[in-house]
């Protein structure tokens, strides 16, 4: 009798534990929106009326979480495969510049879009080639490319300028601002709506499709993978130029949104992108992560941010990032442990 009381007292244990991990990040996300919602913020010009819950300030946050968004779910993948890359940020800089430079100079937009995400892919495939083919570890490759690309995308401005922007006879064309701030669909911009659209995409490649099993087993246990019959350096290159283009397609957003190509536009990007997929419950060892959660946790980070601007001094929010960071790293470890009841 003990002995069943014992094993069913384990069942529930790991029934609880299995629906704390799967879905405690949505309890953060409405947690977070409840304590900004209860928050007195009539003094703040960002907030109508003083209420966070509004449709102003929803639309705010989706429309300035559109990079976050979009590089989430690849970002989650290639952690999943036991990888790492720390240049996207700077990806995003070089590519906003890219797409600046392009469209200032009248190139139109679809092919000034297309080439854009090219080159994403392009920096994506180095940073494939430095860790696949090199053999180099990606921490260190992907923070040599961190100093190329940003040094790269600083060299294209030119000097005395510190972006790529209206005045010297040249002007954005009108419809710089249409894909990433002016609204287009639901008064929210393209950006958005790509950056859900890229996650969906990921969603079923991670659930239905070879590269999302092919990057769980490779994190989980290479050695095992490529005894199967995975190619493991083909899944990582690959999953390296989608988050080089997903990288791209963050710079495009933030270009148009900002009307600008500014070479420091994608800076912290890689911390934040870290903090969202660890918060979405991303084994930083590899092997497990969702790319649902992480979108969660994106919209968690952004409503914290936005937040911040307006209730936390300036001098703090550094200190309120790194705590979120930590908490984050704890969370994840603390579920992961959980998971393991048996």
């Amino acid at each position: 009798m003990s002995s069943q009381s014992k094993t069913a007292e384990q069942s529930v244990a790991s029934g609880a534990a299995n629906f704390l991990r799967n879905y405690y990040i949505y309890f953060v996300l409405v947690a977070i929106v409840a304590l900004l919602s209860l928050a007195n913020l009539d003094q703040f010009a960002l907030f109508e009326r003083g209420n966070f819950l509004n449709k102003r300030n929803i639309i705010n946050i989706l429309r300035v979480s559109a990079p976050i968004l979009v590089v989430a779910g690849a970002f989650t993948l290639l952690m999943v495969s036991g990888y790492i890359d720390l240049s996207i940020g700077s990806t995003m800089g070089l590519t906003a510049v890219i797409y600046a430079m392009l469209a200032i100079n009248g190139m139109p937009f679809v092919p000034a879009f297309l080439l854009t995400m090219l080159a994403g892919a392009v920096l994506g495939a180095i940073n494939g080639i430095l860790v696949v083919r090199l053999n180099i570890t990606p921490v260190i490759a992907t923070l040599i490319t961190l100093s190329l690309f940003k040094g790269i995308a600083l060299l294209l401005v030119q000097d005395g300028v510190s972006a790529i922007k209206s005045g010297g006879g040249l002007k954005m064309p009108a419809w710089f601002n249409d894909y990433g701030r002016d609204g287009v669909f639901l008064k929210l911009p393209a950006a958005f709506w790509v950056a859900v659209a890229v996650t969906l995409v990921l969603i079923v490649v991670q659930n239905r499709g070879k590269l999302g099993k092919y990057a769980a087993a490779t994190g989980g246990n290479p050695t095992a993978a490529k005894l199967s019959g995975i190619n493991t350096g083909r899944t990582v290159f690959l999953l390296y130029v989608i988050v080089g283009v997903t990288a791209a397609l963050a710079g495009i957003a933030r270009s148009s949104f900002m009307s600008l190509g500014d070479p420091l536009s994608g800076d912290g990007m890689e911390l934040t992108a870290i903090l969202v997929v660890l918060l979405g419950g991303t084994a930083f060892s590899g092997g497990e992560g969702r790319v649902l959660r992480s979108f969660v946790g994106a919209l968690i980070i952004m409503a914290l941010t936005v937040g911040m601007l307006t209730i936390v001094p300036a001098y703090y929010q550094t200190l309120v990032i790194g705590a979120a960071l930590l908490t984050a790293a704890a969370t994840n470890h603390l579920v992961s442990q959980k998971g393991k009841v048996s």
